[in-house]
């Protein structure tokens, strides 16, 4: 009998069952199709930056900045500056440079007048009870003291005059911290007369949480995410509170950068050129006489919006078309509340101007109507794409006197997050709540054959979190998820918008960005380090690199026809190991032969010649290197799948068409 061999449909389908699939793919983790061929996922390496130490800020406690980061934003400055926006949970950063320093430009919440503070300590003990009546503070807050003396004996000014987390709130006029070393006196002094408290904003949460009944939320009053309220009342909205996740847009407006963090105010960003000085973000207020390095260093005062600017928003952009600054889900003139179906624009190529004046001005808004709430916004070829968490519209430029006009694509849709609508080459993906979708000038379903697969294993309770990126170097687009078990992002999808097929895997990342300004992709983890993606062939989000697994496994094929059985005893393999860093690469491969589609696949009889691990339901599997001719098995049954696995450091590989030889083995 000739030597079949095995050329397999490239991506993977778990739309059916594993037989029903045959000559396809049925599973795999971190593996891609490249020329219709599978290879293992190229691998990341950590970026080398580091939070910048100026003597007043808190260094995080591990990677590279403070908290989970959602938000990722490349540009490069007029002189040539590679900068990049850092969004997370607790803080806002900017990174100069590859492999370059993080500097945190957390804009402030308010700063207290000198005097305002009083500090108390107790012998023995590095815990510090602060005073500062209406502070607003919530656990896990920062705040940056300066002005202050030397407290409870060793306690000097040194130590009290830089960034501190809130351990704990005691009230609305008291809170804790913990200072780096124990007070050898007890002191109620109120460290000098001159102590100023700069509050940044108030950190958000890393995950979707919901309370619900009396009190919720720390008991005596401060909930988490929310305004302070009176011991054992009721939180804020009653049952069912849920604490958004710290989302972060941001946008360029110029060089400089505007940024918003969901539900909060807008904040502008003004680079330095060269930047070398990295001041905070300052609020769009008329009330902000703040000043600010400008270009050249020369102190200005800061800009003033008019009283009209948006104190609340979800979601910023500035337009492509006339640079207009746009807010969505934002508060409405003469009003505080905010409108989650409202769309506010500043005026033409001015970011100060919001009050709509036909004579002077192109600023103005519009309220949709289908949905409930804007989730997410995104600039597409000629026109804004907006979803609603009902319905698709596009928002296109027309000139005054309406400036802008709002069109509607399509009702009854649904989108997962604010971060999972991606563009590639004038056409738009995005992950909805129960499928994908896509939009190339009408919208439509997305075909996908894993969409079972992923739907039936996910948690919806925490779809804020999910988010997309293109991978443009293999034709990808990237949507990470949380499984039905997991509240932190632990799963990937990826759809080859080229070749048109899916595959999947495990995978934990908080934020994607797909820059051709930094050459490779980068994404962040749970290890709060920015990592670049394709660079090395291992995991190198720890030093030094270790290997991560990778697999691939066929659906089932028929060896023989009809009735009978079928015996291989032999395999020819056809494996590259082309950009390995191994001396000696190898993959393992396993025949995993059953007899019918119901029963499980049964255990090999290995050649004694032949080293093997068993590794995959008492099946055996083979080494195969790159010089591997033949290998000697014995696997007996009507199916067979193979299965395609590496986990040695320093591995790279893709398969190519192994040839199997196959005889007739009875029909018994």
């Amino acid at each position: 009998m000739p030597l079949k061999m095995l050329k397999f449909r490239p991506g993977i389908n778990r739309e059916g069952t594993s037989l029903t699939n045959e000559g396809g793919w049925f599973d795999g983790d971190k593996v891609r199709f490249r020329s219709g061929y599978p290879q293992k996922l190229g691998g990341w390496t950590a970026d080398v930056g580091t939070a910048v130490n100026t003597g007043t800020n808190l260094m995080p406690t591990t990677g590279d900045f403070w908290g989970v980061c959602r938000s990722l934003w490349n540009w490069v400055t007029l002189t040539a500056y590679n900068l990049l926006g850092v969004g997370t949970n607790l803080k806002f950063y900017i990174q100069n440079g590859v492999g370059g320093n993080y500097h945190d430009v957390t804009p402030l919440r308010f700063t207290t007048a000198a005097g305002a503070v009083t500090f108390a300590a107790t012998n023995g003990s590095p815990t510090i009870t602060v005073t500062n009546a209406g502070h607003g503070a919530q656990a896990g807050d920062f705040v940056t003291f300066s002005g202050a003396l030397t407290l409870g004996g060793n306690i000097t000014a040194a130590i009290l005059n830089r960034e501190y987390r809130v351990a704990s709130v005691i009230s609305s006029s008291q809170y804790t911290i913990t200072a780096t070393v124990n007070a050898n006196a007890s002191d109620t002094g109120n460290g000098g007369a001159n102590v100023v408290a700069a509050y940044q904003i108030t950190t958000g949460s890393d995950i979707y949480t919901v309370s619900v009944g009396w009190g919720s939320g720390g008991w005596g009053g401060v909930t988490t995410g929310y305004p302070s309220t009176g011991w054992g009342a009721a939180a804020p909205g009653g049952v069912g509170i849920g604490t958004q996740l710290r989302l972060w847009s941001q946008a360029n407006y110029g060089e400089n950068l505007v940024i918003n963090p969901r539900g909060g105010a807008i904040y502008y960003w003004v680079v330095n050129d060269p930047p070398t000085i990295f001041n905070r973000a300052q609020i769009l207020s008329n009330a902000n006489t703040n000043t600010q390095v400008s270009t050249g260093g020369v102190t200005a005062q800061w800009w003033l919006t008019d009283a009209y600017c948006p104190t609340v928003c979800n979601f910023v952009m500035v337009s492509d078309v006339s640079r207009f600054l746009l807010a969505f889900g934002c508060n409405d003139i003469g009003s505080t509340t905010l409108d989650p179906m409202l769309i506010r624009w500043s005026d033409q190529e001015n970011l100060l101007v919001w009050y709509p004046n036909l004579a002077t001005n192109q600023a103005g808004s519009i309220r949709l109507s289908h949905g409930s709430e804007i989730i997410a916004a995104l600039q597409a070829r000629q026109e804004i794409l907006v979803w609603t968490n009902a319905a698709l519209y596009s928002l296109q430029y027309l000139g005054p006197p309406y400036v802008w006009g709002a069109q509607l694509l399509a009702d009854n849709i649904s989108i997962a997050s604010p971060n999972v609508a991606v563009a590639v080459n004038n056409v738009v993906y995005w992950m909805g709540v129960d499928k994908f979708y896509m939009y190339s000038g009408r919208v439509e379903t997305l075909p996908c054959a894993v969409r079972q697969y992923v739907y039936q294993d996910i948690n919806l309770d925490q779809q804020y979190q999910f988010f997309g990126g293109t991978n443009e170097g293999f034709s990808e687009v990237w949507w990470f998820y949380c499984s039905s078990g997991s509240s932190v992002i632990d799963r990937y999808v990826i759809y080859n918008h080229l070749d048109q097929i899916w595959y999947y895997g495990a995978l934990a990342r908080t934020a994607w960005c797909d820059s051709p300004l930094r050459t490779y992709p980068m994404a962040t983890d749970y290890n709060n380090q920015v990592v670049y993606h394709e660079l090395g062939v291992d995991d190198g989000s720890v030093n030094p690199p270790v290997a991560f697994s990778s697999y691939i496994q066929s659906s089932d094929f028929d060896i023989e026809e009809g009735n009978s059985y079928g015996f291989v005893y032999r395999m020819i393999p056809d494996v590259t190991f082309d950009g390995s860093t191994s001396n000696m690469p190898s993959i393992n491969m396993t025949m995993l032969p059953r007899n019918n589609p119901g029963s499980a696949y049964t255990t090999t009889n290995n050649n004694p010649a032949v080293t093997s691990a068993q590794n995959y339901v008492g099946a055996t599997s083979y080494t195969v290197q790159q010089f591997t001719e033949i290998i000697y098995v014995r696997a007996r049954g009507r199916q067979l799948a193979l299965r395609v696995a590496s986990t040695e450091a320093g591995v790279q590989w893709q398969l190519g068409a192994p040839r199997l030889d196959i005889r007739s083995d009875g029909r018994r």
